[in-house]
C-alpha cells in the first residue's frame, strides 16, 4: 500500500510562489524509483497533468505552467514537491500528486487527498 499526502495549499496573491510538498509513505515504496506527478482540477474542469518527475529525474511540464512550475524531490524525506512561481488566477485548483507501482498482480494507481490553492487578490 501506498499514501500519498499533500500539503501547503492556501490562498496566494497572483504572482506569488507556493510550494506544496507530497509526502509518500509505504512499506516498500520509494520516490527514487517511481515516476510522480503533479495534477489539478479546477472547478467545472478535468484533471489535467501538470508535471512529471521520472525515476530517472527527468521532468516534463504542459505549455500552461513550463517556466512558472518546477516539480523536485527529496529521496531521504520521500517527499516531492512542486514549486509555483508567478502564479495566476487560472492557476486556482485542488492540486493532486499521484503515482503508478507496478507488481507481479499488476498495475496500481495512488493519488493523495489533494490540497486547494487559491490565487485571488
Amino acid at each position: 500500500q501506498v499514501q500519498l499526502v499533500e500539503s501547503g495549499g492556501g490562498l496566494v496573491q497572483p504572482g506569488g510562489p507556493l510550494r506544496p510538498p507530497c509526502a509518500a509513505s509505504g512499506s516498500i515504496f520509494s520516490i527514487s524509483i517511481n515516476a510522480m506527478d503533479w495534477y489539478r482540477q479546477a472547478p467545472g474542469k478535468q484533471r489535467e497533468l501538470v508535471a512529471t518527475i521520472t525515476s530517472g529525474g527527468s521532468t516534463n511540464y504542459p505549455d500552461s505552467v513550463k517556466g512558472r512550475f518546477t516539480i523536485s524531490r527529496d529521496n531521504a524525506k520521500n517527499t516531492v514537491y512542486l514549486q509555483m512561481n508567478s502564479l495566476k488566477p487560472e492557476d486556482t485548483a485542488v492540486y493532486y500528486c499521484k503515482t503508478e507501482v507496478r507488481r507481479i498482480t499488476g498495475v496500481y494507481t495512488y493519488w493523495g487527498q489533494g490540497t486547494q490553492v487559491t490565487v485571488s487578490s
